[in-house]
């Protein structure tokens, strides 16, 4: 164990590095003395401008004003995401935030549909969500019964400077430098302090790794390993650019498949977010930019910007006294807008395991076991998206469908076909709803389902679900657009 933690050094900002001195400095107040690294030199990725719901949390228990942050960073409500082409070329389905129906204690609402539609019913299964619905009439609102659940759109860079100014208010002190040095104690092999290019050295008893994909610390110090999923994920480069946007503001994020890879299309209040996402191996980066710039809806407003990135993990998120957030830790590609999350969620479980008697092994192997898990069943359900395509029209898609997958996401979809039962793992952010709906939009639908229903009559499962679908109609009928949410929430022009 470590000397006791009182001083802490971010090494990096952008959203990861606020973020973790956001909440560090309103939940621990006097008790750290906390200090954050950044160089504009070096700069930040800044493109992930989606999110997923658990960001509500993460702002609620840091003490976040909703409509400020939504001011400040010129943010949009995220219901919803919109998959073109994905199954097939030509289809579009919607994976909206909310559940299908109302949950049984004995399995999920979607075996009653399933049973119906076995007796003829017609009805579509994306007219018993709210947030579906709502999200298609481009309609939000806050409201508590029935209540949509939402994430956000939002300008990164933005963010981060709000994250800053809150930050900043409670003590958190910022310094302007590159870090061209990590020392070590010479008997323990913790990191003692890092040194910035002016010459100054910061010392510290617990650093958090916020550099990117570099990890200077977690990896180029202590060597933590990585495991790429290169095989699975085989997207490694994307292209980025913010087009002009006007008229009615979509509450969704759209993700277009393309020959190689994929398009999101992400709208803000002022501007609108877009990028491709591919792989190298299959397509080169001038033929993916022409891509781009072949799907656009609007002026170009800030040029394109190339990343490269290597879908995988530290095999230690948390090695000594440095814990890596954010890029730094690993890095699943941006669909499904998990990467805010991830971030979020390892501060989070930072907090719930602070090492303020020194860095215990005990604690070190509980919260790599918890960050390895969740970045697992991530993955999985990334992989999801690529493996359940009957596509065969480019080489990258027919080697995405023919794959092999890993065994806990094969479990998953044979249980699925075979059984039509789905569950939500330990660390999964994803629920069963959301699992259900990437299936059956990609075309997996099962064979089986349970048999709970078929203690209900035809006329009456009819009546219920027809009855579900016209609540959920006019509810959505009484919520007003969007755009006017905005307007109103956010006093936007």
């Amino acid at each position: 164990m470590s000397q006791k933690i009182k001083k802490v050094v971010i090494a990096g900002g952008g959203t990861s590095g606020w973020c973790t001195a956001v909440a560090l400095s309103r939940q621990f107040g006097t008790l750290l003395d906390i200090t954050l690294i950044e160089s504009a030199e070096i700069g930040t990725v800044g493109v992930g401008e989606a999110t997923f719901p658990t960001i509500n949390s993460f702002h609620k228990i840091n003490g976040i004003d909703e409509q400020e942050f939504l001011t400040a960073t010129r943010g949009t409500i995220k219901l919803a995401i919109s998959f073109e082409n994905w199954g097939r070329k030509g289809d579009k389905y919607i994976h909206p935030f909310g559940s299908v129906g109302k949950p049984s204690w004995i399995g999920g609402f979607y075996h009653y549909w399933l049973a119906a539609k076995a007796r003829g019913y017609e009805g579509e299964l994306e007219d018993l969500c709210f947030e579906r619905q709502a999200a298609k009439a481009h309609k939000f609102a806050l409201m508590e019964n029935p209540r949509l659940n939402y994430a956000y759109h939002f300008d990164a860079s933005l963010y981060a400077k709000f994250l800053r100014k809150l930050s900043e208010e409670k003590g958190v002190k910022r310094l302007d430098g590159k870090i061209v040095e990590v020392k070590q104690h010479p008997d323990t092999g913790f990191i003692k302090s890092v040194v910035l290019e002016s010459g100054v050295s910061i010392e510290g008893d617990l650093f958090i790794d916020c550099t990117g994909f570099r990890g200077l610390l977690i990896e180029q110090t202590l060597k933590a390993g990585y495991e790429n999923w290169g095989h699975w994920l085989r997207n490694d480069s994307a292209v980025a650019l913010q087009t002009e946007f006007s008229g009615d503001i979509p509450p969704y994020t759209r993700a277009i498949a393309h020959d190689a890879g994929w398009q999101w299309k992400i709208p803000l209040q002022h501007r609108q977010g877009t990028g491709h996402v591919y792989s190298s191996a299959y397509i080169s980066d001038e033929d993916a930019r022409n891509t781009l710039l072949n799907n656009l809806d609007g002026d170009i407003r800030v040029e394109l910007r190339l990343l490269k990135f290597n879908t995988g993990r530290r095999k230690q998120a948390w090695v000594k006294n440095c814990v890596a957030v954010g890029l730094a830790g690993g890095f699943i590609e941006p669909l499904e807008s998990t990467s805010i999350h991830l971030i979020q969620m390892g501060i989070t479980r930072l907090l719930q395991l602070f090492p303020f008697e020194g860095c215990n092994e005990h604690l070190i192997r509980r919260y790599n076991e918890q960050s390895r898990a969740e970045y697992e069943e991530t993955r999985d359900f990334i992989i999801l998206h690529y493996k359940a395509t009957e596509r065969d029209d480019t080489p990258y898609w027919r080697d995405c469908r023919d794959m092999v997958i890993p065994d806990s996401l094969a479990g998953r979809i044979e249980l699925f076909k075979e059984t039509g039962h789905l569950y939500q793992g330990p660390n999964d952010i994803f629920s069963v709803d959301s699992w259900l709906q990437v299936l059956m939009g990609q075309r997996i639908e099962p064979r089986s389902y349970h048999h709970a229903p078929h203690v209900i009559s035809d006329e009456e499962i009819r009546a219920g679900l027809d009855s579900m679908r016209s609540k959920i109609a006019e509810a959505v009928e009484k919520v007003p657009s969007h755009t006017d949410f905005l307007k109103s929430y956010c006093a936007i022009s």
